[in-house]
C-alpha cells in the first residue's frame, strides 16, 4: 500500500483523475465534462480532485500532456528502427503515427486559450515541455532521413505542420449531420481520412523542401 502523500500515490491519483477525464471526452464533449462527472468515476472522494487538479482546464491539459508523451515515443520509434527513409516512407509512418492519435487530434482542435489560461503555471510549463520534445522530435526525424534539410527548413518544416496538425480532426471526423448540411450546400467536399490528410500534406511538403534543394545545386554557380 502506498504511503499517504507519497509522490507514488500522488502520480498514481493524478492518472486516475486523468484517465477518468479521457473516458468521459470519448463520449461527452468539454463544455459537459465537469469536475463532479471525473468525480463520480473516481475511487476516492471527489474533494480531493482540487488538491491535484484546481480546474478542469489543468486535467485536460495533462491529458493533452500524455497524449503528447505518447506520439513522442511513436516518433522516436520510426527514427530509431529505420536507417534511411524516403519522402514517402516517412510520410506514411508519420501518418501512421497520427491516425493511431484520434484523441491528441481531438484535444488539439479545442481552445487552447482557454485551457492554457485556466491553468497555473507549473501545469503549463510541464505540458509546454513536453510539447516542446514533441516538435524537437520530428525534427530528429528529419534531420535523420532528410540531411540536406537546412536547420531553417526543418523548422519551416514544424510551423507549417504543428499548425496544420490543428484543423485535422474537424476535417476528417465528420457527423452525419454535417455531412448532410455539406451535400444540401452543394459544397462538394471531399472527405479524407487521418491517414490520408497527414500524408498527403507530409509529403507535399517534405517534396517542396527536396525540390528547392535540387534548384539551388542545378543553378549553384
Amino acid at each position: 500500500m502506498m504511503p499517504k502523500g507519497s509522490p507514488e500515490l500522488t502520480q498514481a491519483r493524478k492518472d486516475e483523475i486523468i484517465n477518468a477525464c479521457a473516458e468521459l471526452y470519448e463520449t461527452m464533449n468539454f463544455k459537459d465534462v465537469t469536475l463532479k462527472e471525473v468525480g463520480k468515476k473516481i475511487s476516492f472522494s471527489r474533494t480531493l480532485i482540487y488538491y491535484y487538479f484546481h480546474t478542469k482546464e489543468e486535467i485536460f491539459l495533462a491529458l493533452l500532456q500524455k497524449e503528447y508523451e505518447a506520439w513522442i515515443v511513436d516518433l522516436d520509434s520510426i527514427r530509431k528502427s529505420h536507417q534511411k527513409m524516403s519522402v514517402e516512407q516517412f510520410s506514411d509512418e508519420l501518418a501512421h503515427s497520427l491516425e493511431r492519435r484520434d484523441r491528441l487530434l481531438k484535444l488539439m482542435s479545442m481552445n487552447h486559450y482557454d485551457m492554457e489560461s485556466n491553468s497555473r503555471m507549473e501545469n503549463l510549463i510541464a505540458f509546454k515541455t513536453v510539447y516542446g520534445n514533441s516538435m524537437r522530435s520530428v525534427a530528429s526525424c528529419l534531420e535523420k532521413f532528410f540531411p540536406r534539410m537546412t536547420e531553417s527548413d526543418r523548422q519551416g518544416f514544424i510551423y507549417a505542420f504543428f499548425p496544420f496538425l490543428f484543423g485535422v480532426y474537424p476535417y476528417t471526423v465528420v457527423t452525419d449531420k454535417q455531412k448532410e448540411a455539406m451535400e444540401q450546400a452543394h459544397a462538394n467536399y471531399v472527405f479524407l481520412s487521418v491517414y490520408e490528410m497527414i500524408r498527403s500534406f507530409t509529403q507535399r511538403l517534405l517534396q517542396s523542401y527536396r525540390e528547392n534543394t535540387e534548384d539551388q545545386k542545378k543553378y549553384r554557380p
